[in-house]
């Protein structure tokens, strides 16, 4: 069994004052406050979102 590649996603700028499907995108990856960070799964529903927001996000690999 393949482990799945994961991404390691940190807010780092406000969404207060964003686009609402900006901040949907924010919600739907998980990520709630400033300096939050997370790990989501690297799939093309994930990457779509990140691509959207990335003006917001710090991405590494996990």
């Amino acid at each position: 069994m393949a482990k799945t590649k994961e991404l390691k996603l940190t807010l780092v700028k406000s969404r207060h004052g964003r686009l609402k499907s900006h901040k949907a995108c924010i919600a739907g990856l998980g990520l709630r406050r400033m300096h939050q960070t997370v790990t989501v799964e690297d799939t093309p529903e994930n990457r779509g979102m990140i691509d959207r927001v990335a003006y917001l996000l710090s991405v590494e690999e996990a």
